[in-house]
């Protein structure tokens, strides 16, 4: 039977308070970000990230993608959780922060799903929302749950990435409890060093422009770094790209 979304979140909870499963560390290497289309990876590949509505890729560590501040595109969503297009992405709404626990059942739902389908990991995507929001969202209140998601997460026994928001600071991450960090044009903004600062090595970057040279001369450059196409296609199609360090 499946639960509903706030009593996985309970159960999780509970499941990390009392007797927490391990997580395993995103194993150093190759990455693929396949949210776009998922397709067999390359060989050399050791890391792949795909929607939660994939399937993992077998044989590789494998990190769920979850949209957990924002809806997807077309998402059916209780309307009381909607506040405003999201200006970078309008086909995507912000969602209300206040309502914790409407919105951390929503993410736990996801979760769930995650975790029957087999990943190792999570991404939480769209946690610097509160940043685009006019003042609508609270920084607290998004970093609250973010911690509660977290702590869910880890009683299913999945990693918890940081995505995005170079905003956070050492005391923030450690209070949340992430294990590692996916960052996006981090070399294009000159922000790979914020992350590197606080994961070390346990840090994925996705580059969509620039060149692979000049991406792999930054000093700053991460371990994991790929270039992708902007729409993340498959191999076959004409705009596919995926090159790495």
């Amino acid at each position: 039977m499946r639960l509903r979304p706030t009593a996985l979140v309970m159960t999780a909870l509970a499941l990390a308070a009392c007797s927490p499963a391990s997580v395993a560390p995103l194993p150093v290497g190759v990455a693929d970000y396949q949210l776009g289309q998922a397709y067999p990876p390359a060989q050399d590949v050791t890391v792949v990230v795909r929607d939660s509505t994939a399937t993992p890729a077998p044989g590789v560590y494998s990190v769920c993608y979850v949209n957990a501040f924002q809806t997807q595109p077309d998402e059916a969503v209780d309307p009381d959780l909607l506040l405003e297009p999201d200006p970078a992405w309008p086909d995507e709404f912000l969602l209300d922060t206040a309502q914790r626990d409407a919105l951390t059942g929503r993410v736990a739902a996801v979760l769930g799903r995650c975790d029957e389908a087999g990943f190792d990991a999570v991404e939480l995507d769209n946690l610097d929302s509160w940043t685009r929001s006019d003042g609508r969202l609270d920084r607290a209140d998004t970093l609250a749950i973010a911690a509660e998601v977290t702590d869910a997460a880890h009683g299913l026994g999945l990693a918890v990435g940081q995505k995005n928001t170079p905003e956070l600071t050492a005391d923030e991450v450690a209070a949340i409890g992430f294990d590692f960090a996916v960052a996006e044009e981090c070399h294009e903004f000159d922000e790979c060093a914020a992350y590197t600062a606080l994961y070390g090595d346990q840090v994925l970057d996705v580059e969509y422009t620039g060149t692979l040279a000049d991406i792999c001369a930054d000093p700053d450059r991460l371990v994991m770094t790929v270039l992708r196409d902007r729409e993340l296609t498959a191999p076959g199609s004409p705009e596919h790209v995926r090159e790495h360090c």
